[in-house]
């Protein structure tokens, strides 16, 4: 039986490329005409056994050069993104994806940076519509930048593996606070330096151009030390690969630029201090327990929980997580949406939610099934973290961080069995979107609910309203 032909199209004209050469130059090389050359690399024609032959003794390569590492991760994405209920209606086969990533690869690239735009797109009419602003107003978060760099990380589902494999190549040698520190001396003849607030005036990290010296809090413990120092690394060395992820996307303003360059930067960073392959086996390995994954790579709770949200690589994805901290007052000073869920466009308004009851044990982690009024069920691991302090009369503040997934990855996880057996606790998105009428904590009414009068009946709750 005959051998399936082998097209290598696009794979040939790179070869070609890297090598310098016109399609002319190969054509005299292998001894064959141009216009053969033009159709193995359009895939009209195969490249025969004996053609692979004469390419690896004229060039002096490996066959398996030739191969496309690219493609099964370029196919793996397709498959992502075919998933989406846009598609719904098309029948796909995966052979059929897989040609496509091996024989069209500009093509797939075009058709996933196109989804990703379509994703953006969406999240930031919803943003707007959630916020009160006009769906027909101006270029999606042109006057909200924070919105703006939500959308973007939202719709990349937080996860860039392009920083991930860079960080993870340099992990191998960078695997301290002073291999960092020796790191910077050799290659960028900066000296590393902790030193006090009188210097630093409350700042975490100063690069003192003009003296080559790059200071760090001493206030710091181990983990914010080499956290920051592994993020200067990244704004020194990754700003090519970075400016090309920010490049992809639809950003209006300036300033959400910047606040997306300075969250891949921090990324990066965190990719170093946990390494992607073995944060994610070892994050499965402990159930996704938060303080273990603490203790095993020497980072704060933060650090390793906000880490969590980005383990969607295609084909190696762990359980999608949500991240929020909030102050005690319910602002939301950061968020990242790894699953979809719908806290990521309205925050943690909800005060039946543990994101706010951390507050009352400090230090403390707290699990809890959560539903929506919907009847969608979350997991929430939440816990207190201090920013600031170190010193007498030094400022600090403490937040409280939650990380939140799907009920259904429950078994998935350490704390499974502190919440089996429990009733969930309803919490609502916001009270203006939240119709349970019961609610004790409510601070205002649903939209679309009458007010009903108490003249006869104190039903001890904020607000009677009519449901009808």
């Amino acid at each position: 039986m005959a051998g399936k032909a082998l097209y290598l199209g696009p794979r040939l004209k790179k070869l070609r490329r890297e090598l310098g050469l016109t399609q002319a130059n190969m054509a005299d090389d292998l001894e064959i005409s141009p216009s053969y050359i033009a159709l193995m690399e359009r895939n009209q024609r195969p490249v025969t056994a004996e053609m692979l032959i004469k390419l690896a003794t004229t060039y002096r390569i490996d066959v398996g050069t030739l191969a496309d590492e690219d493609a099964d991760e370029t196919a793996v994405r397709l498959q992502g993104a075919l998933r989406d209920p846009i598609f719904a209606d098309i029948a796909i086969e995966p052979l059929d994806i897989q040609d496509i990533a091996t024989s069209y690869p500009g093509m797939a690239e075009a058709l996933l940076r196109l989804h990703t735009a379509f994703g953006e797109e969406q999240l930031a009419l919803a943003e707007r519509r959630d916020t009160g602003e006009g769906v027909a107003d101006s270029a999606p978060g042109a006057s909200d930048p924070v919105g703006e760099a939500r959308a973007f990380l939202a719709a990349r589902r937080n996860c860039f593996p392009e920083l991930d494999d860079s960080a993870s190549a340099a992990a191998r040698e960078l695997d301290s606070y002073e291999a960092m520190r020796d790191h910077l001396a050799e290659n960028h003849q900066l000296e590393l330096r902790l030193t006090d607030d009188g210097l630093l005036q409350g700042a975490l990290r100063w690069h003192d151009y003009h003296r080559r010296r790059i200071y760090i809090a001493e206030r710091l413990d181990y983990a914010g030390r080499r956290f920051q120092a592994a993020l200067q690394i990244a704004i020194l060395e990754q700003d090519q690969v970075i400016g090309g992820i920010i490049a992809e996307g639809r950003i209006a303003s300036e300033d959400g630029k910047r606040l997306i360059r300075r969250a891949l930067q921090s990324y990066w960073a965190a990719a170093l201090l946990m390494p992607h392959r073995a944060f994610a086996r070892a994050a499965k390995e402990l159930g996704y327990d938060v303080e273990a994954l603490c203790s095993r790579f020497l980072v704060s709770f933060e650090q390793a929980a906000h880490r969590l949200t980005t383990l969607q690589r295609p084909g190696e994805e762990g359980v999608p997580f949500f991240f929020l901290r909030v102050d005690r007052a319910g602002n939301v000073s950061k968020r990242l949406d790894g699953a979809g869920f719908p806290f990521a466009r309205h925050g943690g308004a909800c005060p039946l939610w543990n994101v706010h009851h951390t507050f009352e044990r400090p230090g403390e982690v707290d699990a809890q099934l959560i539903e929506l009024p919907d009847g969608e069920r979350y997991v929430s691991i939440a816990r207190t973290v201090r920013g600031g302090g170190g010193g007498v009369g030094a400022a600090s503040v403490t937040r409280s961080v939650a990380i939140a997934c799907s009920a259904t990855h429950l078994d998935r996880l350490a704390y499974a069995a502190s919440l089996q057996g429990h009733d969930p606790m309803p919490i609502g998105v916001a009270c203006r979107l939240c119709h349970r009428p019961r609610c004790i904590a409510r601070s205002a009414p649903p939209m679309g609910r009458e007010i009903v009068p108490a003249r006869f009946r104190e039903s001890g709750v904020p607000f009677d309203f009519s449901m009808e």
